[in-house]
């Protein structure tokens, strides 16, 4: 019987730590706290900033208010409609791809003219045997410079 009381406490602990550090949202979904966003309910125009391991697999993010200095922004949403995970650099290719033919309308210049450049977080192989088809679409600045404010129709 002790040990269900620990799962239980384990579990209960797991809920409170995940809630208390979710990132803080106001009635139209802006992000106006600080706090981890969870990568498959990433919005667009949620600001971030790089995780602090940027492996293979991404499952949260830290957000923050887009007022706040970010090191990214996203501008797109994309479900894939193919058939099958790509070989090879193949995901990669058509993630990039997908995301640059949304960068001009939402920067509002196109993207060699930016001093903006395209992010992207794609399925993985596995994630894709699970129903994973969306692209997220973020901008950084190139120069490695924090971006401060909404990137959306500024032209830069």
């Amino acid at each position: 019987m002790k040990s269900w009381g620990l799962y239980i406490a384990v579990a209960l602990g797991f809920f409170i730590y995940g809630t208390v550090t979710q990132v803080d949202r106001d009635d139209s979904g802006t992000i106006i706290g600080e706090g981890s966003v969870d990568a498959f309910h990433v919005r667009i125009g949620d600001c971030f900033d790089d995780a602090a391991s940027m492996d293979d697999e991404i499952s949260s993010l830290p957000g923050v208010p887009c007022s706040d200095p970010h090191d990214n922004e996203a501008y797109a949403l994309i479900n894939l409609t193919i058939g099958s995970y790509p070989e090879g650099d193949g995901m990669a290719e058509l993630a990039h791809e997908s995301c640059l033919a949304k960068f001009d309308t939402f920067v509002g210049m196109d993207y060699e003219s930016s001093s903006l450049a395209i992010f992207t977080m794609y399925p993985s192989v596995d994630s894709w045997k699970q129903d994973d088809r969306e692209v997220i679409c973020a901008i950084y600045d190139m120069n490695a410079e924090k971006l401060v404010g909404s990137m959306q129709g500024l032209s830069i």
